[in-house]
C-alpha cells in the first residue's frame, strides 16, 4: 500500500556510487511495438530478464537518433503504482545515469499520474526543463503480478511521443544487441521528497524525489477558481464522492478535494493506491476502469446499476455529484444523482458552458474529439463558431492542434488554444497539459455547478438538469460502445479487412431495416498542422438519418484483441430526448452484427462491456 505524507521537507543526501556504465548483451524480444498508449504486456513479461531494459534503451537510442539531447539532460519518471512500478523506477534511474542523463525527477513512492507527468514536464522549475519522461502504467488495465504492466515515453512538450518517435523506438527494439546500465548505483529511497547527489565530481548525477501532487495541483489552481468551488462544497445541499479505484489518483483527490476545497474525507472513495488496484476480491475486481461496469461501488452509491438504470437505494442519501478515475488518473466518469453522463455528452456540456471556467474567460479557439466519439461536440462548436477537428483515437493526435502556432513547434500556423478535447473512452482535457486529465474534468464540472449554484438561497441546479437543458438546445446524440474483449486477434483482423473490402466494393444506398447507408469509408486523418497521414483508423458507416456504426480494433489490450463497436443515433431538441441510450441504439447493434458477421466470426453473442 502506498501512503503519501501530507508534507515533507526536501533534504540533500550524497550517495557514493560506482557510476560505471556497463554494456549488457541482450537479445531482441518480438512484439515491443508501442501502441497508442505505449507498450503494454503481462507483468510477468516485463519481469523477464532484459525485457524492460531493452525497451528503455531503445527509447534512449531513438531519442539520440532524433537529435534529442539525452546526455546532460533532465528526465522525469513516475507511474500509477501498480505491481512492478517500484522496481522499474529503480531500473530506469540506473539506465538513465548510464546513458548520460545528469538530472532525474522521480515521483514520491514512484507515483506520478499521467496528467501530472505532463504538468511536471511543462511547469516544474520554470517549465520545459526535461527532454521527456517515462510513465509506468497500463492505464485502466488490471494491475498485479499476473495482470498487466506498461510503459510509455512523453516528450519535451509533455505529450505522448509522436508516431515518428515511436516508430524509431520500435525499429531499435528489433535491432538491439546491448543496453547500458549503471549497476553500481544504489537503490534510491523514494519514500519522501528529497534530493540525492549520486556519485562524485564530473560524473555526479542529481536525483530528486518530488512531491507527486505539487506541480499538477498548482497548475489546476490556475485553471479554476477554487474559492468559488469551495462555496459549492460548503452548501448543505451538496455532497460528492470521487472514486480513485485504488489507482494513483487518491493522493491528488485528497489534496484537492479535502485540503484545498474543504470536503470531508468521506468524499474520497478507494483513495489509497494499491499495487493490484484492490485485486480480484474487490468490487471492481482490480479493474480500475471508470465506467458503469467496473466502478461498482460508486455506481451503486449514486443510485444506478451497470446499465445506468436507477435502483432503489433503500432510503440512503444519494450524493449530488459522483466521479471516478482510472489507474493512471487520466480518465474520468461523471455522474449526477441517479444520472449517468456519457463521456461524449460530458465533453459537449463542458464546451457549451466553458464561459463558467476561468481558464476560458476569453473564449475557446479550438475543440476536437476522436472520430468514434459522438457528434454532440460539433453541434456546440457550430453554434458557437469554434473551430472543430475530428481526429483518430489516441491523445497524441490532439497534441499538434494544441501546439499549433507555438514558435517552438509550429510557427506561422493558426493558434487553437485555449482548447478543449475529448474521447468517448472517458478521456477529457484541455491545453493546460498534453494528456487527458481526469481531475481537470472533475473540477471543470464542479466549476460549472458552482457558477450555476452561486446563490445558496435558490434550489440546487443538478447535473441532470444541466445535461437536460443541453439536450433541449442541441438535441441528443444517443450513444453506446460495445467492447468485445479477448477475441482471437487473427479472426478480428480478418473481419476488419473484409469490412474494408465490402466498403471498397460499394455500400452506399444499401438498406438495413430502416437504416440506409449514406457514407461508408475507412477513416483516414491528415493532420492539418504537420501534414502527416494516419490511415486505417476505423471502419465507418453513416446512415441517412444521421446514425453511425463504427468498428475499431483497440490498441490498449494485452491478451488477444478487443473489438470496439460504436453506435450512435441523433434526436433533435423537439424529439424524444429522454429515453435510455442503450435501448435506443439496440437496433443499430443488430445492423452492426449484420454488417460484420461478428457473431459467427468471433463467436460472441454479447459484448463483454457496454459503456
Amino acid at each position: 500500500i502506498w501512503i503519501l505524507p501530507t508534507a515533507a521537507l526536501s533534504t540533500m543526501t550524497s550517495l557514493p556510487a560506482d557510476m560505471t556504465a556497463q554494456s549488457v548483451p541482450t537479445v531482441v524480444f518480438d512484439g515491443q511495438k508501442p501502441g497508442t498508449s505505449g507498450l503494454r504486456k503481462k507483468t510477468r513479461e516485463f519481469m523477464k530478464e532484459h525485457y524492460l531494459e531493452n525497451f528503455v534503451q531503445s527509447v534512449f537510442n531513438a531519442l539520440v537518433e532524433a537529435n534529442v539531447q539525452v546526455a546532460g539532460g533532465t528526465l522525469a519518471i513516475g507511474g500509477d503504482g501498480r505491481f512492478h512500478n517500484k522496481v522499474a523506477c529503480q531500473t530506469i534511474i540506473k539506465m538513465a545515469i548510464a546513458n548520460g542523463v545528469k538530472k532525474i525527477w522521480v515521483g514520491q513512492n514512484g507515483l506520478l499520474s499521467t496528467p501530472a507527468m505532463s504538468a511536471v514536464i511543462r511547469t516544474r522549475d520554470g517549465g520545459f526543463v526535461p527532454f521527456g519522461g517515462f510513465i509506468l502504467s497500463a492505464s485502466h488495465n488490471p494491475g498485479g503480478i499476473d495482470e498487466d504492466f506498461g510503459i510509455k515515453f512523453n516528450g519535451e512538450n509533455g505529450g505522448p511521443a509522436p508516431e515518428k518517435v515511436t516508430d524509431l523506438v520500435y525499429k531499435h527494439t528489433t535491432q538491439i544487441a546491448e543496453y547500458k546500465i549503471a549497476k553500481g548505483v544504489p537503490e534510491i529511497d523514494l519514500s519522501m521528497p528529497a534530493k540525492f547527489v549520486v556519485g562524485e565530481g564530473a560524473v555526479a548525477v542529481e536525483v530528486e524525489v518530488i512531491d507527486s501532487t505539487e506541480d499538477h495541483v498548482n497548475l489546476l489552481k490556475k485553471c479554476f477558481d477554487f474559492e468559488t468551488i469551495k462555496k459549492l462544497a460548503a452548501r448543505k445541499d451538496f455532497s460528492m464522492v470521487y472514486d480513485s479505484m485504488h489507482g494513483v489518483q487518491g493522493p491528488y483527490a485528497k489534496k484537492v478535494l479535502c485540503e484545498e476545497l474543504g470536503l470531508p474525507e468521506s468524499s474520497c472513495l478507494n483513495a489509497v493506491p494499491k499495487e493490484d488496484f484492490g485485486g480480484p476480491s474487490s468490487p471492481s475486481h482490480g479493474h480500475a476502469d471508470p465506467n458503469l461496469t467496473h466502478a461498482v461501488e460508486l455506481v451503486k452509491i449514486m443510485g444506478l446499476n451497470a446499465k445506468g438504470e436507477t435502483i432503489d437505494v433503500g432510503g440512503a442519501t444519494v450524493p449530488s455529484f459522483g466521479a471516478a478515475a482510472d489507474g493512471d488518473a487520466d480518465r474520468n466518469m461523471i455522474l449526477g444523482r441517479k444520472f449517468f453522463v456519457s463521456p461524449s455528452d460530458s465533453l459537449a456540456v463542458l464546451v457549451a458552458n466553458a464561459v463558467c471556467i476561468p481558464q476560458f474567460k476569453d473564449g475557446l479557439k479550438g475543440v476536437a474529439r476522436s472520430m468514434p466519439t459522438s457528434g454532440a461536440l460539433e453541434r456546440v462548436a457550430k453554434a458557437e463558431k469554434i473551430p472543430f477537428f475530428e481526429t483518430p483515437t489516441g491523445w497524441k493526435f490532439f497534441g499538434n492542434l494544441m501546439d499549433s502556432g507555438d514558435e517552438k513547434y509550429f510557427p506561422g500556423k493558426p493558434v487553437y488554444t485555449p482548447f478543449i478535447c475529448g474521447e468517448e473512452s472517458f478521456g477529457t482535457g484541455s491545453d493546460h497539459v498534453r494528456e487527458k486529465d481526469g481531475l481537470w474534468a472533475v473540477l471543470a464540472w464542479l466549476q460549472i455547478l458552482a457558477v450555476r449554484n452561486s446563490d445558496p438561497a435558490l434550489p440546487f441546479v443538478s447535473v441532470e438538469e444541466i445535461v437536460s437543458e443541453h439536450w433541449r438546445v442541441y438535441g441528443r446524440n444517443y450513444y453506446a460502445r460495445y467492447d468485445y474483449e479477448g477475441v482471437d486477434k487473427a479472426a478480428a483482423e480478418k473481419m476488419m479487412a473484409d469490412m474494408g473490402k465490402s466498403i471498397e466494393e460499394g455500400m452506399v444506398g444499401k438498406e438495413f431495416g430502416r437504416f440506409k447507408i449514406k457514407v461508408a469509408d475507412i477513416f483516414q486523418y491528415e493532420d492539418p498542422i504537420d501534414g502527416s497521414i494516419a490511415k486505417n483508423q476505423g471502419v465507418r458507416w453513416m446512415f441517412e438519418d444521421g446514425s453511425r456504426v463504427i468498428f475499431r480494433l483497440s490498441g490498449t489490450g494485452v491478451a488477444g484483441a478487443t473489438v470496439r463497436v460504436y453506435l450512435e443515433k441523433y434526436a433533435g431538441p423537439t424529439e424524444n430526448i429522454f429515453s435510455h441510450a442503450f435501448t435506443v441504439v439496440e437496433p443499430l447493434a443488430a445492423v452492426a452484427k449484420e454488417l460484420s458477421g461478428l457473431t459467427e466470426r468471433l463467436g460472441r453473442e454479447a459484448p463483454t462491456v457496454i459503456t
